[in-house]
């Protein structure tokens, strides 16, 4: 589901959600090699809440999550990812989603704040999403990271909110093996 790559696309390579570790149902399907992904009602918004684990340090899969160059190997319809504005711990992005004929070509701008190789938390700045904030966290686990990224989005859609959801979902999924892809080649 293509057009539902709206609000995830813009939000994914940056607010703070609420931080929360995988539930333990979630343990089975990350032990298998697999994405999980949870996508919930949140008022007019929904909240997304997925994990991964990467055979990688921390510290490489930060680089790919900080890098624009990156982002549009994990994020197929990303056409513009650019840093307009820069700080010592945060930068703020303008973020271009490629449209279709259900969603329009979204921009935004991204506020992300950096605690180096442990956490990325974001928010919208300005731009066509109505809602977005959350966060990445990068927590080691032996030789390896779970990345685990939480984001609460709404954007002006014109299809039923189960259809986003479910998108959102899907979405989720291959962006999540498209970073652990982009970091390890595999």
């Amino acid at each position: 589901m293509r057009p539902m790559t709206l609000g995830l696309s813009l939000a994914l390579l940056a607010g703070v959600a609420t931080a929360a570790p995988a539930p333990p149902s979630a343990e089975k399907t990350l032990a298998a090699g697999r994405p999980w992904v949870s996508v919930t009602p949140s008022g007019d918004a929904a909240f997304i809440h997925g994990a991964i684990d990467i055979d990688a340090s921390p510290r490489q899969v930060w680089a790919v999550l900080v890098d624009c160059a990156q982002a549009k190997k994990v994020i197929s319809n990303l056409t513009v990812c650019r840093v307009v504005e820069k700080g010592a711990t945060w930068d703020v992005r303008e973020q271009v989603s490629k449209g279709n004929m259900f969603v329009p070509t979204i921009r935004n701008l991204v506020r992300a704040d950096y605690t180096p190789y442990s956490r990325i938390t974001f928010r919208r700045t300005g731009g066509d999403l109505k809602v977005m904030q959350g966060e990445w966290r990068l927590e080691p686990r032996g030789r390896g990271t779970r990345l685990i990224y939480e984001n609460r989005v709404a954007a002006d859609i014109k299809l039923p909110a189960e259809v986003v959801r479910a998108g959102m979902k899907t979405d989720c999924s291959k962006v999540l093996v498209n970073l652990r892809k982009a970091v390890t080649g595999k």
